[in-house]
């Protein structure tokens, strides 16, 4: 089968290297999956330089979350033979989804619904179960509190954004740029800051009467978790999501005491049963269906172009999902 392979670290166009290898044989309680489409992320760059926590062993194929139908099923799969699914890969045993073929498993893996798009269905379960896990489930988020998400253009901001909103939230986002910022409105924030010409914390205040959010969303970390936690109100969860600036935020144990808010973190399927994590699934789906989420594409590539489709990623001009063409639509 055909797969683009990460043979030695580096930036993508350098690390990938487009192979034959053998398909993927799945274990008990997993499937294997003709890829249709695989959605690309900041951790898939981050993958090839070899600086991501989850970085396999070299050789090995890039792709987390990915849309396909199920060639072999082996005991305890969650689904059959035939079925549509979409879910996160087992891409930390080298097996991702840049790959004609890849191998889904565990708790993460669920039936896609022909309303979604092999596109939309690849992009949706990675940054859609994020933003639910962290706003509903961590943060409990409650109609009328303030959310403010920080990197609201990226895919995992911009699922923040309408989960928000559609749970009865205000929403503000930051963004780089005005063009960045016109696409969080677009999406249902109410206020879009564009961090490189408005100073975000005078901002919030401003929009929130001096009070602050309630909930605030970090993928991003570095310098923009320090402006987040400056913005959080009395009481107010600030959630560690993801740390696409390059560093992790770093919360001031005396801040959280004197200001009193807390510093949650939040991952999907790390511990959480398979009831739990359909139960979820489902939510979304609902909230999917009745238009209040969508998945923003940004562009879709051929398999061909992954290194440049991972420049995409890596230059950070998408507003929204990345997403590789393997087969289907």
């Amino acid at each position: 089968m055909r797969a683009w392979q990460v043979h030695e670290h580096g930036e993508p166009a350098q690390a990938l290297r487009r192979t034959d290898a053998p398909p993927p044989e799945p274990r008990e309680g997993q499937l294997r999956v003709r890829v249709a489409a695989t959605a690309l992320g900041l951790p898939d760059v981050l993958m090839c330089r070899g600086s991501y926590p989850l970085t396999p062993a070299l050789p090995f194929t890039p792709g987390q979350e990915l849309v396909g139908e199920v060639l072999e099923a082996a005991p305890g799969a969650p689904a059959a033979v035939g079925e549509r699914v979409m879910g996160v890969s087992l891409f930390t045993g080298g097996d991702g989804g840049f790959a004609q073929e890849a191998l889904l498993g565990g708790s993460m893996v669920f039936p896609a619904p022909a309303h979604l798009s092999d596109a939309e269905a690849a992009g949706f379960v990675i940054p859609y179960h994020t933003a639910h896990v962290g706003l509903v489930r961590r943060a409990g988020l409650r109609e009328g509190e303030v959310l403010l998400v920080l990197g609201g253009a990226g895919g995992t901001g911009s699922a923040a954004i309408q989960l928000g909103r559609s749970l009865g939230a205000r929403v503000i986002a930051t963004a780089g740029g005005a063009e960045k910022a016109a696409f969080c409105e677009r999406l249902g924030a109410e206020l879009a800051i564009d961090y490189r010409e408005q100073d975000v914390v005078e901002a919030v205040r401003e929009a929130t009467g001096g009070r602050g959010a309630d909930v605030v969303y970090d993928p991003v970390g570095g310098e923009a978790f320090a402006a987040g936690a400056k913005c959080v109100a009395h009481e107010g969860r600030l959630l560690l999501i993801g740390f696409a600036s390059g560093r992790w935020g770093q919360p001031k144990s005396a801040d959280l005491v004197f200001r009193n808010y807390s510093v949650v973190g939040a991952m999907p399927g790390s511990g959480f049963e398979r009831e739990f994590n359909l139960s979820v699934h489902e939510d979304l789906m609902q909230r999917c269906g009745r238009g209040e989420i969508r998945v923003p594409i940004h562009r879709e590539f051929p398999f061909e172009e992954l290194p440049e489709a991972l420049e995409e990623v890596a230059s950070r001009r998408a507003q929204g999902k990345v997403v590789l063409r393997v087969s289907g639509d």
